[in-house]
């Protein structure tokens, strides 16, 4: 009997071409559909809720197989685990719809860009922040900010590269917080970290990454508000800030 699993995974991108298996390299997804063939002897084709860039990372990227396997959610979970890479991990497992889909039924998913805002980068942090050692204006950083909510055509934001049907997408939230220290080992990692947590119905390719490029320029004074929506409304990538690292960017959480 054909039955669909959904799973819930976690990884550090960094040695990665990204989540969608490639011809050549890498990915997310592919080592997962590998480690699959090895526990089921099928050929599973693994959907996300959406692709995920070469080095970025996930808290809770959210996927689905079909399979007419035996097993259990929980024994996929431990014998994935027990498979897989230490930077790639399922962190739950259960029996979904058959029409499930993780990247067309998602209502809204979040991110979050972590920069490092001082002059020397703690080596334990130095694969997951952008390291930026002048220091940035949160407040025009924040003021900026508040361009991107509401629903707008991003196509400002997105590669250009990009085949993309439509680049209008919903920002509900976009928020800047500044933490002084990062709790780490038990321990806290004292510091100047900057966290954009952006949640929106959908994103383009870059999309995020582009959108914090135009935020730094506005920390920098290059740009005010009405340049940014300037920038916005004028629909060309040439306008926006450059697409910032992707060691700074996770997927923190998907919602249905």
């Amino acid at each position: 009997m054909i039955k669909k699993i959904r799973l819930t995974i976690q990884y550090d991108g960094t040695n990665y071409l990204g989540w969608q298996r490639q011809p050549k390299g890498k990915t997310i997804a592919g080592t997962i559909e590998t480690a699959l063939k090895k526990i089921t002897g099928e050929d599973v084709t693994l959907i996300g809720s959406g692709r995920t860039d070469s080095g970025v990372h996930a808290l809770k990227q959210t996927a689905a197989f079909t399979t007419s396997s035996a097993h259990e959610p929980d024994v996929f979970m431990k014998a994935l685990n027990s498979t897989l890479p230490f930077d790639i991990k399922i962190t739950t497992a259960a029996t979904a719809a058959l029409n499930f889909h993780p990247q067309y039924d998602a209502k809204s998913k979040t991110y979050f860009y972590l920069i490092y805002n001082s002059e020397v980068l703690s080596p334990f942090f130095y694969r997951y922040c952008c390291h930026l050692k002048r220091p940035l204006d949160i407040i025009k950083m924040t003021d900026a900010a508040q361009c991107f909510i509401g629903k707008k055509d991003f196509k400002s934001f997105t590669a250009s590269d990009s085949d993309i049907k439509t680049t209008v997408r919903e920002i509900f939230s976009l928020n800047i917080t500044v933490m002084e220290h990062v709790e780490l080992f038990g321990t806290m990692i004292d510091g100047d970290f900057i966290k954009i947590t952006i949640t929106a119905n959908g994103f383009l390719r870059h999309m995020v990454r582009n959108i914090v490029g135009t935020l730094v320029d506005a920390g920098y004074g290059k740009v005010d508000t009405l340049k940014v929506i300037e920038i916005i409304n004028g629909c060309d990538r040439t306008l926006a800030g450059k697409t910032m690292p992707a060691k700074g960017l996770f997927l923190e959480d998907v919602f249905y």
